[in-house]
């Protein structure tokens, strides 16, 4: 007669211990043993998954549009947070509006300074062009994008911010899915 185990439940809870123990146990027997498992790593999922920080100067539009791009693109691949070297307090209108076009509620998010975010060696920090303004935050890798200031910019200079910043965060995207 042919017996299974079977030993479920999420990880780091002891099903390879469990079941390398019975496997250790039926082979003392004489009985034949298969070991098979199903989430190796699961456990680690959350390794995978890599937190990054958008910094701009006032963390009232280029991060902040930066988090939400990421937030909806970067699913199950970035934990993504944003802050500013001088937060402005609000998060701007113009910014609210033109993440609402694309169907994003960007009227949640507050402006956050450094000092407001969680103090650890981010994998990624992403300043958007804010050179000696940026503050020094711990990371494994650091980008700057150079991305312009839309504060000041009609609505159509706005959207072309809009953009670009969307089309960094897919690149982004890329690059830490090529590297997982």
């Amino acid at each position: 007669m042919t017996q299974y185990f079977f030993f479920s439940g999420k990880g780091g809870v002891g099903k390879t211990t469990m079941a390398c123990a019975t496997a250790i146990h039926c082979a003392s027997q004489g009985k034949k043993t298969l070991i098979v498992t199903t989430d190796p790593a699961s456990n680690r999922e959350g390794d995978l998954i890599k937190k990054v920080l958008f910094v701009c100067i006032e963390n009232s539009c280029r991060s902040q549009i930066a988090e939400a791009f990421a937030s909806i693109h970067g699913s199950g691949i970035i934990e993504p947070c944003s802050s500013g070297s001088k937060p402005s307090g609000i998060v701007n209108p113009k910014a609210i509006v033109s993440m609402k076009e694309i169907g994003y509620d960007l009227s949640t998010h507050k402006s956050k300074a450094v000092s407001d975010i969680p103090d650890i060696e981010y994998d990624y920090v992403i300043t958007m062009g804010c050179g000696d303004a940026c503050p020094f935050v711990k990371a494994k890798h650091r980008e700057d994008w150079g991305i312009p200031d839309p504060k000041d910019l009609d609505e159509q200079g706005f959207r072309k911010v809009r953009e670009l910043i969307e089309k960094k965060i897919k690149s982004l995207i890329q690059t830490i899915k090529q590297v997982r």
